[in-house]
């Protein structure tokens, strides 16, 4: 699979949570977890489970910083 996104992490899935219509994937990048929301038949389709090694993409034209 190629993509022309660069923004490319690859991890494991540490936990898959679904919802009536929408999961939340928590992938573990090298001890930092990112989180995607997905469709439910995305991740039936990708076959995603705990444990599975997977790739969080990022695709952003913007990235915001805060501080307290």
């Amino acid at each position: 699979m190629r993509l022309s996104a660069r923004n490319q992490l690859k991890g494991k899935v540490v936990e898959v949570t679904k919802g009536q219509t929408t999961s939340h994937v928590r992938i573990d990048v090298g001890g930092t977890i990112v989180t995607a929301s997905i469709t439910n038949e995305a991740v039936d389709d990708l076959g995603l489970k705990p444990g599975q090694d997977a790739y969080a993409v990022i695709k952003a034209s913007d990235v915001m910083v805060a501080v307290d």
